[in-house]
């Protein structure tokens, strides 16, 4: 997919990650990223499908997933859109120390493949500005 923010959604048929969480994951990160904003409209599921080469379906199923998590809303009819979030305050303490381990997991599987402190710090620090914005 590509559209005129140079947004691209590929799916790769030999990864061992599923078709559509392929999808899920891209899209995730463009919105995260703020490439995508609430009120965006999305590719419709067919349109998506053909344009990947994948049957609707595995489209379906990623937009339901990412609406499911309140990113989209889909309805059988209309476009899909983007959703505005609420910036909740709430917090889940055992979902942030899960998210924290997880993090510390992959930094230390990062360090041990040679990638340096700085360069993680640095990466940390790109990705930290991306969310604020």
């Amino acid at each position: 997919m590509k559209d005129e923010r140079n947004l691209r959604i590929q799916v790769d048929l030999n990864s061992a990650t599923p078709a559509y969480r392929q999808i899920v994951e891209q899209f995730r990160h463009h919105l995260v990223e703020g490439a995508l904003n609430p009120g965006d409209n999305l590719p419709g599921v067919r349109t998506l499908a053909m344009d990947l080469g994948i049957h609707f379906n595995t489209v379906a199923e990623a937009y339901r997933t990412l609406a499911q998590e309140g990113w989209l809303e889909v309805s059988q009819g209309k476009a899909v859109r983007v959703c505005a979030r609420p910036n909740t305050k709430v917090r889940n303490r055992g979902v942030e120390d899960g998210f924290r381990q997880r993090l510390r997991m992959l930094i230390a599987e990062m360090r041990a493949s040679g990638i340096s402190v700085a360069a993680i710090v640095q990466e940390l620090e790109l990705l930290a500005k991306g969310i604020k914005s």
